[in-house]
């Protein structure tokens, strides 16, 4: 028998276990004959994977060290669209220009799956990922999140605010921003949306008009200044309030490291998750090394490993509930409480406050974001 259809075998019988399995572990046969089987590929093509970004720089050493197989690691700063066309341009091709697997935006899972450029996979620990955040057949599931948050100047203001109705406050007179234009940004446009969600006490169906209304209040206080925050705005103070995801703001305090000093708040109200995905090509020349990395990403180890870079894991509450998340780690983060309403908004409800928030934007709000 020759080393393809070996793996081949293998390949069917770790699928078939994973799903007989269903939920909890998967057995540990079927795991062995998947890493043998990877082995034997002995590579794995990952794409668009910078090392600073959600701590792959660990966490793709740790793989490589494992399991020994190689990780070729093509174009770091590739963003999504490029991945998806990466396996376009390689579905002919097993060399190592093709890549095995991609980290992509939630809205380029189903699209990929559409256009039959993914193979449907469930790792053992399936049933610990949201449902809104998974395909139900396995072609693409969530990987990390981040909620929007309050990033605060904490040198300029003495009291941070804890909820979206504090920032209406005189308080917080020209010291809001957004981390984006609301009417290009999804960044900025998921940040309206969860200020409605909070105003519409969680009425996804009235988030988006009311989260309009909410930033056209915003800026008649006096509070909104319509200039794209960033770490360098937050320290000169134009912009001491910056609504941006928590991963960024976390990585803010620690580059800025004290100066000014930075406080990261999650709201009490509309936290609303933005999601990326994990899938496999359809074309992956190493399918089971393919399938040992998501089940290395969505063990404990790598979901710790993701935390690490501030990228809040799927299975996140879990790991918290079930005190594997070292206690240095959580102490570097917003309090395990603070996520424990997130929302996870479907792609169809994306969609439509989108589409809500980029037309009305002017007309509602009349600040031109820049």
């Amino acid at each position: 028998m020759n080393r393809t259809a070996l793996a081949r075998i293998l390949s069917m019988s770790t699928v078939a276990g994973v799903a007989a399995a269903g939920v909890g572990s998967a057995s540990a046969a079927p795991l062995d004959s998947l890493i043998a089987a990877a082995k034997q590929e002995g590579q794995l093509s990952v794409i668009a994977l910078p090392h600073d970004w959600c701590n792959y720089g660990e966490l793709v050493p740790a793989f490589e060290k494992k399991y020994g197989i190689k990780v070729n690691e093509l174009n770091p700063d590739a963003g999504s669209g490029d991945e998806i066309e990466a396996i376009k341009a390689n579905k002919g091709n097993k060399g190592p220009q093709a890549p095995d697997v991609i980290d992509v935006g939630l809205s380029f899972g189903p699209t990929a799956k559409a256009d039959g450029l993914l193979q449907p996979y469930k790792v053992a620990t399936w049933n610990s990922i949201p449902k809104e955040s998974k395909d139900a057949d396995g072609y693409w599931y969530g990987d990390y999140y981040g909620v929007l948050s309050f990033e605060v100047n904490a040198d300029m203001i003495d009291k941070a605010p804890t909820d979206w109705s504090d920032l209406l406050k005189p308080d917080y007179k020209n010291a809001v921003s957004l981390a984006g234009d609301p009417r290009t940004a999804n960044q900025a446009i998921q940040a309206v949306f969860a200020a409605g969600m909070s105003a519409a006490k969680g009425d996804v169906s009235k988030a988006d008009q009311a989260g309009l209304k909410y930033f056209s209040q915003l800026n008649k206080n006096g509070n909104f200044v319509p200039v794209i925050g960033k770490a360098a705005s937050l320290a000169q103070g134009t912009t001491p309030i910056v609504v941006r995801w928590d991963y960024n703001a976390l990585a803010d305090r620690d580059t800025l490291k004290g100066n000014p000093k930075v406080n990261v708040v999650i709201p009490k109200t509309g936290v609303v998750a933005g999601v990326y995905v994990q899938a496999i090509s359809a074309y992956a020349p190493h399918p089971n090394a393919a399938r040992l990395w998501m089940e290395f990403l969505y063990s404990d180890e790598g979901q710790i490993g993701w935390l690490k870079g501030y990228c809040h894991p799927m299975r996140y509450n879990e790991l918290v509930a079930g005190k594997k998340v070292p206690q240095a780690l959580l102490d570097k983060l917003p309090p395990p409480s603070a996520y424990k309403n997130v929302v996870f908004p479907t792609l169809s409800q994306q969609d439509a406050y989108k589409d809500t928030i980029t037309k009305h934007w002017d007309e509602t709000v009349g600040a031109n974001v820049k």
